[in-house]
């Protein structure tokens, strides 16, 4: 039996990651409604979502630059005409969600804020709905605390950027319902991206490696071992990673990278500790790619 998506699916939160989560379903042929908190904030989210379609048709043209909605963008059917901003609606409020079977909240990492959110969510989509959260690091346990059913509840944690990454993490709480777990595993199969199971922990499994790899990386910068550059060629060439740990954190934020760093050290024990120089990047507003600069400048790459 083929693996599809559902046919409606809420996106919560419009921002790099909700973006880039709700372009994956849309390309996957599901009608996506994003939800955002203020009209100037999903105008922003339109336009963002556009971006990441045209850099997505720039890619499969193989660095040429397609018109958005030509037949060559990944969105586009099979008669090269695209449908996709027939089916997306971004909108103000979760009213807008009821008719979904699945909305995944990509909302920033603070836990409250999440679990206000979910709560939410939960008060006005159907009993039958799944409800997932693309947290990276909080516990799926955590959040399902503020939820009557958390039983329909789990972590779908995507990877940035999420056009170009294949992995989703599936992480399931303790009372996550095993179909639930193996539905969203067949929904990110269909995105054609591929799933691991985890079982809930502080962090899961890829964000307890990733931050533990990006935090060392930032005290050999401190330490004045090698240039980020250096630093980062050394993961890339050395050990065959995509990017490097310290262009990683420009491209995440530092100030989410430091969100998540705090929120493991205080559960996990001092080996998250973050190093002063994060902090004091993120004091100085230097929070990477969005801020235009971090550990490297992105003036002109953001121009």
């Amino acid at each position: 039996m083929t693996e599809k998506v559902p046919d409606e699916v809420g996106v919560v939160g419009g921002g790099r990651m909700g973006a880039g989560i709700a372009h994956a379903f849309l390309t996957a042929g599901a009608r996506v409604t994003i939800v955002e908190q203020s009209a100037r904030a999903a105008d922003v989210a339109s336009e963002r979502l556009r971006r990441i379609v045209d850099e997505s048709a720039r890619r499969a043209a193989g660095g040429a630059a397609p018109r958005f909605g030509s037949a060559l963008d990944p969105a586009a059917g099979a008669n090269g005409s695209s449908d996709v901003f027939e089916r997306v609606s971004v909108v103000v409020g979760v009213d807008a969600l009821a008719g979904c079977s699945l909305v995944i909240e990509a909302v920033p990492e603070i836990s409250e804020l999440k679990r206000e959110t979910l709560s939410r969510v939960e008060s006005v989509v159907a009993r039958d709905a799944t409800i997932a959260t693309n947290t990276s690091s909080i516990s799926v346990a955590e959040l399902a605390d503020a939820l009557e059913h958390p039983d329909r509840f789990l972590g779908m944690h995507f990877f940035n950027p999420v056009p170009v990454s294949q992995l989703v993490e599936i992480v399931s709480g303790a009372a996550t319902g095993s179909f639930v777990s193996a539905a969203a595993a067949g929904w990110v199969r269909a995105l054609g991206k591929v799933p691991i199971l985890v079982r809930d922990s502080p962090g899961f499994a890829s964000s307890r490696l990733g931050v533990a790899l990006g935090l060392e990386a930032i005290r050999l910068l401190e330490d004045g071992v090698a240039s980020a550059a250096d630093i980062d060629a050394a993961m890339t060439l050395g050990y065959r990673h995509p990017v490097g740990p310290l262009r990683l954190t420009d491209l995440i934020g530092l100030d989410v990278r430091l969100d998540i760093a705090e929120y493991l050290a205080e559960r996990l024990g001092p080996r998250f500790e973050p190093p002063a120089l994060l902090r004091q990047l993120v004091a100085e507003g230097r929070l990477g790619r969005k801020s235009g600069a971090g550990f490297y400048d992105w003036t002109e790459e953001n121009a």
